[in-house]
């Protein structure tokens, strides 16, 4: 609900405040007093597009702020945490137009871009008035304004759900026959692959462990001659055997020596166990390098063929057993994919099938919704002076979407024979603002939480068909709040609340100024409006009148 409304230096108001209250909202005045332009500076502070020079002359700079209370759960409060303020009870709007065309928007004194402001907007305010092109007159909105009335958001979330099955069934089977027919096209290649890779059977480190014998294999024949040639220094015929030699001539003569030998006796026997140890030794390590020429030629190849099928392969000589493995696991895809592919077949139909039920359930919903609306509606029109014309909700099928497959336009004939068209193309002025307010009435339950706007909707029509006007008005009000633009005495005598706009030249400069109407200034305030400036007793009796009818 719009609570208050702040404007400074805006066109011609230098200062105003409003204080807005639930139910009915009058606004009345002459012809030009200014009531245009509080809906201008509402607009502006709602991001609206409108016009551009709004600063009040010698101004440096316009202000409007709005304050709107958010019951809980409002709209606006999914919109203010996608946008990432603050959710808050109290919704303070403010905007500023410099005199040089720059504007600049707070939300809950944090910046924000028009944009934030619109979406804001759309939640809490609603403008009708007959040069309106928003909300009841764009098509666009005719479908979405039809579920509502049809109470169908259900059924529509949950054609909206299978829409979304039937496309993801739809990508899969796609997605499927695309990587089957690349595979078809890759068949042979994957199956040559495959053979030549079984054929070599690589193992995880295969590679490395190959080359490791091959260069042990090339250096050996590099080293072995020498590790001979100390194996001979070492063994019997060398180091080893004189050795033994001398520790048996020193053994032949320890006993005479008074065992001045027995210690080098000792060493000699440790000497020759460690001369036995490094023989052994060395020996061994003559045997570990004795190789084939073919085993190395054998090494050599296996390495070079491993290591340049996974160059081909573009993958580490150590990967290409499961390299192997991902091309098995296509040939085997490709071998079943006939058989995926019916089961995705299968599960798209079955899709389908559950959007074309729920598709044809909301269509019918539709009409059904659709009927009752174009009864509610010529209901509506009869006490508003249009019996005689006859509205339509037309659906017609169009090509199958997440929301459906039909098209909803609202239609009128304004006379019996004249053929019908879109409500905004056919009626003249003041029959489509009578459509407008018998398309709210109908509507209202869908209107949670949303400032309701007339302006000048009541143009074009008095007596009973503007008593009948304001008293719908007065009916969409009663659970909410409506604003009214009127000329009509009628109208605003059904007002629970009213304002008067005038303007007054103070100090060489025209202002404009609004002011609360309660008790005689209200009475006299109607009955202005029934007789003109001069104000009768006549005048103020029928105003009484009206306003206790």
């Amino acid at each position: 609900m719009l609570c208050a409304l702040e404007i400074r230096d805006i066109l011609i108001i230098d200062r105003l405040e409003l204080n807005f209250r639930s139910g009915l909202n009058v606004l009345t005045g002459e012809t030009g007093a200014g009531k245009s332009i509080l809906l201008d500076s509402l607009g502006f502070v709602l991001g609206w597009r409108g016009r551009a020079d709004l600063v009040r002359a010698g101004a440096e700079r316009g202000e409007v702020v709005a304050v709107f209370d958010l019951g809980p759960g409002h709209p606006a409060r999914a919109v203010l945490e996608e946008a990432g303020f603050p959710d808050s009870d109290e919704l303070i709007l403010r905007r500023v137009n410099t005199a040089d065309g720059r504007k600049t928007a707070w939300v809950n004194d944090r910046r924000a871009s028009g944009e934030v402001l619109r979406r804001l907007s759309a939640e809490m305010v609603e403008l009708h008035g007959q040069q309106d092109d928003r909300g009841l007159l764009d098509p666009k909105g005719h479908r979405a304004i039809l579920d509502a009335y049809g109470n169908l958001g259900t059924q529509r979330n949950s054609l909206r759900a299978a829409w979304g099955a039937r496309s993801k069934a739809r990508k899969a089977l796609d997605d499927a026959e695309a990587a089957l027919n690349k595979m078809r096209t890759e068949e042979d290649f994957l199956r040559h692959a495959v053979a030549e890779l079984d054929t070599l059977d690589p193992q995880p480190g295969e590679e490395e462990e190959l080359d490791i014998r091959r260069r042990l294999m090339q250096g050996a024949e590099r080293i072995r001659e020498d590790i001979a040639r100390a194996a001979s220094l070492i063994g019997s015929d060398g180091a080893e055997g004189a050795a033994g030699d001398a520790l048996r001539w020193l053994d032949g003569v320890a006993d005479q020596a008074e065992g001045a030998l027995d210690a080098p006796l000792a060493a000699l026997g440790r000497a020759l166990v460690e001369l036995d140890e490094a023989g052994r030794g060395v020996q061994s390590a003559l045997e570990a390098m004795s190789f084939d020429p073919l085993e190395l030629e054998q090494a050599e190849e296996r390495l070079f063929a491993i290591r340049a099928l996974a160059r081909k392969h573009g993958v580490q000589p150590d990967e290409l057993g499961r390299f192997a493995d991902d091309l098995r696991g296509q040939i085997a895809a490709l071998d079943a994919g006939d058989a995926d592919l019916e089961t995705l077949r299968a599960a798209l139909d079955e899709a389908d099938r559950a959007y074309e039920a729920g598709a044809e359930a909301l269509s019918a919903a539709r009409q059904e919704a659709a009927t009752a609306l174009d009864r509610a509606v010529m209901a509506e029109l009869a006490p508003l002076k249009m019996e005689r014309a006859v509205f339509t909700t037309a659906i017609r099928p169009v090509e199958p979407g997440p929301s459906g497959r039909d098209e909803v336009t609202f239609t009128v004939a304004t006379n019996p024979g004249a053929p019908a068209g879109p409500l905004n193309k056919i009626a003249s002025g003041g029959e489509l603002s009578r459509f407008l307010l018998a398309l709210k009435v109908c509507l209202a339950g869908a209107d949670s939480g949303l400032t309701m706007i007339f302006d000048e909707i009541d143009r074009g029509v008095g007596g009973a068909t503007a008593d009948a006007v304001g008293r719908r008005l007065a009916q969409l009000a009663e659970n909410g709040q409506v604003l009214v633009v009127t000329h009509s005495p009628q109208v605003a005598a059904r007002g629970a609340h009213h304002w008067r706009v005038e303007k007054r030249v103070q100090d060489g400069m025209t202002l404009s100024t609004v002011t609360a109407m309660d008790g005689g200034d209200r009475l006299d305030e109607i009955a202005r409006m029934l007789s003109g400036d001069r104000i009768t007793e006549e005048a103020r009796l029928a105003a009484r009148a009206l306003m206790q009818g």
